[in-house]
């Protein structure tokens, strides 16, 4: 069966691999000149359904556990299973109890095994949820290994192109998210904003979350003593540059877990509109011959896989319900 895919964020190229996998004729198509262009290249890339629980419905958690071991088989090498601190300042310390009543799968930490699992927080936090179970990659050079690796097994990748003619392949599955907002019913766009900052005066082994009422953020160390701060969640389709606001909130966030951070460089800013349904849940939804993969919310590389794998087992069977949701 002849498949195009169109859109290469991280739906789309989890698509295509996951139908390469099954043998299928993939040609993967994307407007943009790269791969990524859209919200997927400011994602946080972690791997964090216990922690995600928080405030998603119980699907993020089914689904989104065998995330990690997806992204390990497609590309090993690329996932750090360190797992997931969560912390609160002395006064949002209540926080944390709320985080836990809500979540599972963590354990708590002292100041002391705070410090040994990160010595740069040594007597920041008296108190701290650990979620051993978790694990994050870097999303550009994820996104840039499956494009490769698709590559290499020659599927076709077309970019910056108008379109492929749909006519030529059986199916097609369009993955280009919030492209489809105005079309797709229900779907309405959530703006997210993020920076990145550098700096040598902190070291970070594994996504670090600060619980705050108004404004909680993480810090997702990269390589190259590379941070990205992340990430506001704003009910809007604008996709334009980064508020005053949200740029202060962010950084006063991440000065507040290390005041190191007020002397990193800014090396980065970024917005992207995240596709999203009601229930924040993302879906398979059939159109003749076409599947839409959409709605992916803030939960892009963590559900993804299961996307994946659900488009995959209609296009084996050729046929199945009209929709199915993330359930």
């Amino acid at each position: 069966m002849r498949v195009l895919v169109k859109g290469a964020g991280v739906a789309g190229l989890t698509v295509a691999w996951q139908l390469y996998r099954h043998s299928f004729r993939v040609t993967l198509a994307e407007l943009a000149d790269k791969v990524g262009a859209g919200a997927s290249g400011f994602a946080g890339g972690m791997l964090a359904p216990w922690c995600e629980r928080e405030s998603a419905e119980e699907p993020v958690l089914t689904l989104g556990r065998l995330a990690a071991d997806w992204w390990e088989a497609a590309l090993p090498g690329h996932v750090n299973r360190r797992g997931t601190l969560v912390v609160a300042g002395g006064r949002d310390a209540g926080e944390l109890d709320r985080f836990s009543r809500r979540t599972s799968g963590w354990e708590w930490l002292d100041e002391q095994t705070i410090a040994a699992l990160e010595p740069d927080l040594a007597g920041r936090f008296r108190k701290a949820l650990f979620f051993r179970q978790e694990a994050h990659l870097d999303p550009r050079q994820a996104l840039a290994a499956l494009a490769t690796g698709l590559e290499d097994a020659r599927m076709r990748l077309t970019l910056g192109v108008v379109g492929e003619a749909e006519v030529d392949h059986d199916r097609v599955v369009d993955c280009t998210g919030a492209a489809q907002i105005g079309r797709l019913p229900g779907l309405r766009g959530v703006r997210g904003e993020m920076l990145c900052v550098e700096t040598t005066e902190v070291s970070l082994s594994r996504p670090v979350r600060l619980l705050h009422p108004r404004h909680p953020i993480y810090i997702v160390p990269r390589d190259k003593n590379r941070f990205m701060v992340g990430a506001t969640m704003i009910e809007s389709d604008d996709g334009g540059p980064i508020t005053a606001r949200s740029l202060m909130e962010l950084l006063n966030a991440a000065y507040a877990m290390h005041p190191a951070f007020g002397e990193a460089r800014v090396t980065e800013t970024g917005a992207g509109v995240r596709p999203a349904y009601p229930d924040n849940l993302p879906r398979v939804t059939q159109e003749g011959r076409t599947l839409h993969v959409n709605g992916l919310y803030r939960h892009g590389f963590l559900l993804a896989p299961a996307m994946a794998g659900e488009v995959a087992r209609r296009l084996l069977t050729d046929q199945g319900p009209q929709e199915r949701r993330a359930s």
